[in-house]
This record gives structure tokens, C-alpha cells and sequence, in this order.
């Protein structure tokens, strides 16, 4: 595919202002426009759209970009997902910049797949208006209202083992495309319906596109599964899947945080008392896509698995990729013998006050293990350190290690020092990954780069205040495109006019535009020295992040240091105090 001609096209038939506008109520400022952040809770709208060029910019957050980026960031989707929304949207066949015939064909199938689960969807929707078995217990056993039940697209799949099979090939689907979206099993023929007798509950991506079934037994034969789903098709990948995020991902922005259950059922019934912000995975088998396809819409994310062996085991999977992702994992205890859907049924009320007031998840695993293990024994102990030093060393974040470390050593009476030798390989690693990303991303960061793009705003328009570079290096920027745009400016410290005419800039371009924006609205009505004020303060909170950063991890590296290496590493520190003084002088 000509990607950038298709981006160009759409680009040209749809403006950013009416893209945005669908997520954020905006006003006219100026040749701009102006809303409330997506993103946080701000009440005086910092977030800027302009549409001369083709930017948006949020202050309050520090995220910006071009209006695929926005659909990104809304819709959870990567660039492919966002670019063939906004084709859709702007009337663009993608099919037309198409140059390899493979692709191409393979784009027609996935339509085809998703146009024949549609079908298939609304097909078990009219069995199961005339089942009265599949009614009473959806209605009466479940609770559901219709309402829910036509939200949901609830459905049955009759006994017949091929009523589904013979009426998608009425309607002109083939066999092949039958089993590619994992609805008919068997040869050609003696293809057949895969679901039968079930209730039929629809699968869809965040964009609300049916890509597959998940189907319930009726009537509890011990014989045979309570559940089966679509196996895994060119739509629908379990791994990656999140059930219900296409109707919860706005409750979930509102609320800053989502619920994860393991039932898909669970979720219905949650969504129906009101409480929406709820999804669900395949089971407890919460993966890295998962997460990443969460972490769009938030970093709160609140687990509601069985305190049992499977759900204690997941638990222990998750929490090391949480911290990778970056998400803040917690976890919800029920009362003893309930389930979402019960205590939903039970009281709304008290689910929603349960789920407000979750567990961190590393804390709830060891009061879990504190429980199930004999802590005053020897064996006891070395069992629970293991299994929580197992968590405790895969976590991203260092302080968080040594937090736990402590918390351990105090449970089992031994020393900090006695578990240190657990961590040794983890930190090792780290250690390497630090001295070749000198970025820190702690908590402080999402400032860290308003702070460096507010700064660059001011050196790319004003070209007389570019000394304030001489002292930045590349390390202390946290972003890869501002150090593309410093190391620029570095070697260009005279040029002046429209950035964007600079050849070497229009790989950053949209980033340049952004920093163009927000020196129009933070920095032109000032004058020269008002600006060299606020270019040195800047730079000082910029080296004074590095700094920190820097010895921050000199003091982890102290820790394991022999003499030598001591002397070097405290010869370095007092480099960097020198920068710190010098920058606090300018």
C-alpha cells in the first residue's frame, strides 16, 4: 500500500477539527480550537486543535499529534486500525493504493468475515426470539432486561446441526469463508454448524465489529464444555481480545479505570446495573496485548479473578507485564462464595463499593501466600520468598523492588541482605538498559516533556536565544523526536523562518508543527526578555531532571561498588553537581 498517499488523501477530505469534535466539544480561539482534555480532568480547556496545521496539541497532558494519532489515542487502535477508520469515515477505498495483490486479497477476506458475522449475528438473534428455553434463562435465570439482550446482540444457535451453514450459503458465502471466520467445521460436503443448542454471545473489536462468538451450554450437560468460543481467525485473536471494551471505553475515561472479570456474562450484568467500566479476557489469561489495549484508555486497571489456585497463579503472571506496560494493577475481593454476577443481582450498590475499593495486586498476593504457607517455618519461608521474589524481580520500577524487598525480609525475620542476592540478575539488566536509555521513566515524566517541548517551542522560533542549547545534550531530553529536533537546531543555530521548509525537519514534522503551536499560544504576545527569563528556567529544570535522574542511579550502583569503582562513580557525581551549579549561574 501507498500508505502516505492514502494519508494524504483522507487528510484532505476530512478536517482535524470535525475528527476531534466527535470526542471533544471544542470552541473557536482565534485561527484555533479550544476543549477540555480527553485525557484529564482539567476545567479550563488547554486542548488546542489547529487546523491550519493539521495538529492537536493537549497541554494539561503533554500528548499531541495529527488526527490518526487522536483516533490512536481515543479508539485504542494502532496506525493501521486508525487509518482504515478515518477511510471509512472520509469515503476512501484503501484498495486503490494498493500495490500488492496478496494484501489486497487478503483485505477483501478479512471484509468478507466480518460482513458474514454480522449476518451470522443477527441470524441468531432471530433464533433466539423464538426460543423459549434461551429466553427464560437469559430473562428469568440471568435477570437480563431486553433491553440488554438487544444491546448485547444475545443470541441461540439451534440443535439443527446446519440451519446457520445453509443460510449464510443462501446468502451467497462460501464454505471457505464459512471456516475462515470459525463458524461451520468439516469438508465442503459435509460442512456444519461448530455452535449448537447454545446461547450465542457476539465478540466484538473496540470498534464495535462482530469478530466472533462466545457460546454458553443451556443445558448443563456435564459432558460436555460450559463454554466454547470462535477458535482463532484472521478477525479474532483471544490473546488480544477484550470483551466489551467497545461499549466500556468511554465509562472507562470517565471513571480513570476499568474492571476486568472473567466472564463475559459477568460483564453484561455489570454493564446493566449501571456499572460500564467493565471488560473481560478469555478466562484469567490476561496477556501484554490486553494490557496494552487497555493502557489507551487508562492506567487503572482493577482484576476481579477467583482468589483459587488458577486465579493466585494468574495474578503472579500479570503483575510483572503490568509493570512493564506501565499499568497500575490492583485487585477486587468479593465477598466469600460470590461471583460479579451474583453480588450484582444481590445488590448493585454493594458491587459498585466493592470494586472501589481494590487491593494493590502484589499485596493481595502476599496476604494470599501469607495465608496458604506456614511463615514460621523454614520450609514456609524459603516457599514464600521464592514465589513472591519470583514477582518482586520482574518488576520495572527499582524503588518498588526495594519496598517489597523490606516487606518480605520483615514477614520471614530475615535480613534485606539475605534476599538481595535474589534480585542480582534483574538488576543487572537494568543496570545495562539504563546506561543505554537515558531516558527515566518515573513518574515525573509526562512533565519532564512539557518542560522539554515548551523549551524547543522557544528555540525553534527564536533563533536569538539559541545559546541556551550550548549546555543541553541529547541525554536529557526523554524524547526521541526532541533530540532529532536539538541535535538540528545544534548544528543550525542561525536559520529563521517557516521550520518547515527545512528538509531535515520533515521527518518531524508533525511534532514541529506541535511545538509551533504552543509558542503561539504560551510565548509570542511576550517580549525578548520576558522569553530569555523563561528559556533559562527551562534549561535549569531540564539539567536539574538530569541530574537527579543521573544520580539516582549512581546511587544504585554505589550499593554493589568495590573501591574503585566507588572513586568513579563518586567522580561523577561531582561532575554532574558542577553542571547543576553552572546551569543555576547562567
Amino acid at each position: 500500500m501507498k500508505t502516505m498517499d492514502a494519508v494524504e488523501d483522507i487528510k484532505a477530505r476530512l478536517s482535524i477539527e470535525d475528527v476531534v469534535g466527535e470526542y471533544v466539544q471544542l470552541k473557536r480561539s482565534g485561527r484555533n480550537w479550544r476543549g477540555l482534555s480527553p485525557f484529564t480532568n482539567e476545567k479550563t480547556p488547554s486542548f488546542m486543535v489547529s487546523p491550519e496545521k493539521q495538529i492537536w496539541h493537549d497541554f494539561s497532558s503533554g500528548k499531541g499529534g495529527n488526527m490518526f494519532s487522536f483516533v490512536m489515542e481515543m479508539e485504542g487502535l494502532d496506525f493501521r486500525g486508525a487509518l482504515e477508520q478515518l477511510a471509512r469515515k472520509a469515503g476512501v477505498d484503501l484498495e486503490q493504493y494498493q500495490t500488492s495483490s496478496q494484501f489486497l486479497n487478503r483485505s477483501q477476506q478479512k471484509q468478507r468475515v466480518y460482513d458474514l458475522l454480522e449476518l451470522a449475528a443477527k441470524f441468531y438473534q432471530v433464533q433466539f426470539s423464538q426460543n423459549k428455553i434461551a429466553l427464560e434463562y437469559v430473562l428469568k435465570q440471568r435477570g437480563y432486561t431486553k433491553v440488554t439482550a438487544l444491546e448485547w446482540q444475545l443470541g441461540y444457535a439451534p440443535v439443527n446441526g446446519s440451519a446457520l451453514t445453509a443460510f449464510l450459503r443462501s446468502r451467497k458465502f462460501t464454505d471457505e469463508e464459512m471456516r475462515a471466520a470459525g463458524i461451520s467445521i468439516g469438508r465442503s460436503n459435509r460442512l456444519s454448524d461448530m455452535f449448537r443448542g447454545r446461547l450465542m454471545i457476539p465478540l466484538a473489536d473496540s470498534q464495535g465489529r462482530i469478530i466472533g462468538f462466545t457460546a454458553r451450554i443451556l443445558n448443563d450437560d456435564p459432558k460436555q464444555p460450559k463454554y466454547i468460543n470462535t477458535p482463532r481467525t484472521i478477525v479474532y485473536d483471544k490473546s488480544r481480545h477484550v470483551f466489551g471494551l467497545h461499549r466500556a471505553k468511554e465509562d472507562i475515561r470517565l471513571a480513570h479505570y476499568a474492571v476486568v472479570v472473567e466472564g463475559n456474562l459477568d460483564v453484561i450484568a455489570s454493564h446493566q446495573a449501571g456499572v460500564r467500566q467493565t471488560v473481560a479476557v478469555a478466562g484469567t489469561a490476561l496477556t501484554e496485548q490486553h494490557l496494552k489495549g487497555l493502557v489507551h484508555f487508562t492506567e487503572d486497571i482493577r482484576l476481579c479473578f477467583d482468589a483459587d489456585k488458577a486465579g493466585i497463579a494468574a495474578t503472579e503472571r500479570v503483575i510483572p507485564i503490568a509493570s512493564k506496560v506501565g499499568i497500575n494493577l490492583s485487585m477486587i475481593t468479593l465477598p466469600s462464595g460470590k461471583d460479579p454476577d451474583e453480588l450484582v443481582k444481590k445488590s448493585p450498590q454493594d458491587w459498585e463499593k466493592t470494586i472501589e475499593q481494590p487491593t494493590y495486586a502484589l499485596d493481595w498476593l502476599i496476604a494470599r501466600y501469607q495465608q496458604s504457607l506456614d511463615l514460621s517455618s523454614a520450609v514456609g519461608k524459603r516457599q514464600f520468598s521464592n514465589i513472591i521474589m519470583n514477582v518482586v524481580r520482574e518488576l520495572d520500577d527499582q524503588v518498588e523492588q526495594e519496598h517489597y524487598v523490606g516487606i518480605i525480609a520483615t514477614l520471614i525475620g530475615v535480613s534485606r541482605e539475605a534476599l538481595q542476592s535474589k534480585l542480582q540478575p534483574a538488576t543487572a539488566q537494568r543496570l545495562k538498559s539504563h546506561n543505554s536509555q537515558p531516558a527515566d521513566m518515573d513518574k515525573n515524566l509526562v512533565e519532564i516533556k512539557k518542560v522539554q517541548d515548551h523549551f524547543l517551542s522557544i528555540m525553534l522560533v527564536k533563533a536569538e536565544l539559541r545559546n541556551y542549547l550550548t549546555i543541553i545534550s541529547s541525554v536529557m531530553l526523554p524524547d526521541a523526536t526532541a533530540r532529532v529536533l536539538l541535535n538540528y537546531l545544534k548544528t543550525k543555530t542561525d536559520f529563521t523562518g517557516d521550520p518547515l521548509t527545512q528538509p531535515r525537519l520533515h521527518q518531524i514534522a508533525d511534532y514541529v508543527k506541535i511545538l509551533m503551536l504552543q509558542y503561539e499560544a504560551l510565548y509570542q504576545d511576550l517580549d525578548l526578555i520576558e522569553l530569555r527569563y523563561e528559556a533559562a528556567r527551562l534549561q535549569t529544570r531540564l539539567v536539574e531532571y538530569y541530574v537527579k535522574s543521573e544520580k539516582r542511579q549512581l546511587a544504585s550502583q554505589l550499593q554493589t561498588a568495590d573501591e574503585a569503582i566507588t572513586t568513579k562513580l563518586l567522580e561523577q557525581a561531582r561532575k554532574l553537581d558542577s553542571l547543576l551549579k553552572k546551569v543555576r549561574e547562567v
